[in-house]
């Protein structure tokens, strides 16, 4: 039996970030003009070199990051994805971790014994480790689960629903601001694990 934990212990220590408003809506079903109600958050460019111009988002709307629980993977603009990888593969060769011929839309294949020392960094503090940042596809094999949304993706990072997956989010809608915890599986628990009942 998995342990319970407070959820108000818990989100007192998360790390907190500012949500960030997109005045011109990504999404479909939208009035012209209509800002939009997906939340967006700043990405610190710090770990993987990238062109800073798309992370901000622009008056037309264009760029940003944002998370969307309707996308099953994170989708990247090419650049970022062509950087994401090319950072993630120079670690996984430093490691003597042996990559295979990947299939289908993701890039890099790796042994399903060899994924423990690996991971993927979107920011100084969320990080993506093992089981956020691959996908397991059978045979052995795991992918690394971010795909590659072209040069004219209108919104450059989209974090997915596979990256957010037990990593416990908090909206704080009248602050503007996110907390969030990066992977619960390192403190040996799921998000289903939490105890989210009220004492009011």
């Amino acid at each position: 039996m998995g342990h319970t934990y407070s959820y108000q212990m818990f989100i007192h220590q998360a790390l907190l970030t500012a949500l960030l408003i997109n005045r011109i809506c990504s999404g479909t079903g939208y009035f012209l003009g209509e800002a939009s109600a997906e939340y967006f958050i700043g990405v610190n460019r710090k770990a993987i070199p990238i062109n800073t111009t798309l992370l901000s988002i622009q008056s037309e709307g264009f760029g940003g990051t944002k998370i969307s629980t309707v996308s099953p993977y994170t989708v990247l603009e090419t650049s970022i994805y062509d950087a994401v990888v090319s950072a993630f593969t120079q670690e996984v060769l430093r490691k003597k971790v042996t990559i295979f011929t990947s299939m289908g839309p993701f890039g890099v294949c790796l042994s399903s014994t060899d994924v423990g020392s690996t991971r993927a960094v979107l920011s100084v503090y969320w990080r993506m480790f093992g089981a956020n940042s691959m996908v397991p596809m059978g045979d052995g094999l795991l992918y690394l689960g971010f795909l590659d949304g072209g040069l004219n993706l209108r919104t450059s990072i989209v974090i997915g629903a596979h990256q957010i997956e037990d990593n416990l989010l908090e909206f704080d809608l009248a602050a503007s601001r996110l907390g969030f915890s990066s992977s619960l599986l390192s403190r040996e628990t799921t998000c289903a694990n939490f105890n989210f009942t009220s004492n009011a």
